[in-house]
């Protein structure tokens, strides 16, 4: 009889499966010493039933049998192989010598033949061992087959035409038989897909787990580098122009009381501007269901005239022009577009020079929102860009648009060329409709 399987892999792969535990080392220690106890007494039983009938041999061979068909297996998980092989021989010796055990050692043979399916990881060896074993195994039912029919044909037991007694008995044997390899090699082969199953979906799980702490780092990284960003903007403008009109007010104030009083005046004014921006910034650090009803900000880009006024305010003429027709840019829009032209009119007034002026062009297009800020100060040869500029590409890059920076016209040496920041927002990505 020939029996058709699945072709065994070219190469074997490295092993797969977990390793065994000591738990499934004594699980497997009481399989076996349970089995053993159960082929002694099915052997006692079937002596008593001569399960053979006068062929029957002594009990006491049922020991020795029931040492190689059960013992074994509490090894099984550890050499599959070979404890198949030493369990089947074992059945076949006992089979052949009529030794009245056949059902515990019938279920040792079965766990023993599953055993290689479901835990060797090398798979084309696990292939040929159980084909190894079927192959012996129908084989010796052919022989025993031949046998039994030719003592049945010499006893006159057959009978012409029909199903005699003794095939029907023979067939059923091989069905049995059949079913019985046939089922042990599917569930062993279904036991080691689940258990790889089980080992990919914890490597998978793991997986999870690292990359949701690794986007929680990042997470955090990004607020620390926002709360960052947003105290330099913040901070950096308003605690400038309070320091250039505190020096401007000491400067006169011996000479003219009133213009001094106007300049302490407008560092009180960029005092309680800089309390209310950092007000608005710590609400935006709340949850958000706390309740209070208050946006993460009231930066608009209808605010830069009052910034350009603030700062012609405090010594830098600014000049503020709205090009095209203004139309809906969404929250994020508005409060970065501010900063970026706060920070660029704050480094015109810290480094443009005493008489620097600046000019704010803001211009709506269909497809774009464009925001130009630029000066008449000096520009240093060879500055390197400051915490301030990498904020604005920041902010520029968080709305989807593209920043612009350096001087207005390479004019070379140290003469006072002017400097430009341009960022445009398509409206594809950073306005919606």
């Amino acid at each position: 009889m020939t029996v058709v399987t699945d072709a065994p892999p070219l190469a074997s792969p490295a092993p797969l499966r977990r390793r065994l535990t000591p738990r499934e080392r004594r699980l497997d220690a009481v399989l076996a010493g349970g089995l053993f106890v159960a082929a002694i007494v099915s052997g006692a039983l079937s002596s008593i039933a001569q399960f053979y009938g006068e062929d029957t041999a002594d009990l006491v061979w049922t020991i020795p049998l029931a040492v190689f068909t059960t013992l074994p297996l509490a090894l099984r998980r550890r050499y599959p192989a070979a404890v198949a092989a030493v369990v089947c021989a074992a059945y076949f010796v006992g089979v052949e010598l009529r030794v009245p055990e056949a059902f515990a050692s019938n279920v040792s043979m079965f766990i023993a033949f599953y055993t290689i399916g479901s835990w060797l990881d090398d798979r084309r060896r696990a292939f040929w061992a159980r084909a190894i074993i079927v192959l012996g195994m129908f084989l010796w039912m052919l022989v025993s087959t031949f046998r039994s029919v030719t003592d049945a044909a010499a006893e006159s037991e057959m009978t012409a035409g029909a199903f005699s007694p003794m095939l029907a008995y023979l067939l059923i044997q091989w069905l049995i038989n059949v079913a019985y390899f046939g089922g042990a090699w599917i569930m062993g082969d279904h036991a080691y897909r689940a258990a790889l199953d089980r080992r990919a979906l914890r490597e998978l799980t793991a997986r999870l787990e690292e990359e949701r702490e690794a986007s929680a780092a990042q997470a955090v990284a990004l607020d620390r580098i926002r709360i960052a960003r947003e105290l330099h903007d913040v901070v950096g403008h308003h605690v400038s122009v309070m320091g250039v009109q505190a020096g401007a007010a000491r400067t006169v104030l011996e000479r003219d009381l009133h213009a001094a009083a106007g300049m302490l005046r407008q560092v009180e004014d960029a005092a309680r501007s800089a309390i209310e921006e950092l007000r608005q910034l710590l609400g935006t650090l709340r949850p958000q269901d706390s309740g209070d009803g208050e946006p993460a900000s009231a930066l608009r880009l209808e605010g830069l005239e009052d910034l350009a006024r603030a700062m012609t305010a405090v010594g830098t003429p600014t000049r503020f022009d709205v090009i095209g027709k203004p139309h809906p840019v969404p929250d994020l829009v508005h409060v970065n577009l501010y900063r970026i032209a706060q920070e660029a009119l704050t480094n015109a007034h810290r480094h443009g020079g005493p008489d620097v002026t600046a000019e704010i062009r803001l211009r709506y297009e269909d497809d774009a929102v464009e925001l130009e800020v630029t000066n008449t100060g000096w520009v240093r040869a060879g500055a390197r860009p400051g915490i301030g500029q990498l904020g604005m590409r920041e902010r520029a890059t968080a709305v989807g648009g593209t920043l612009e920076i350096g001087p207005r016209h390479a004019l070379g040496g140290t003469e006072r060329t002017g400097y430009r920041v341009r960022v445009r927002v398509p409206a594809r990505r950073g306005i919606g409709a």
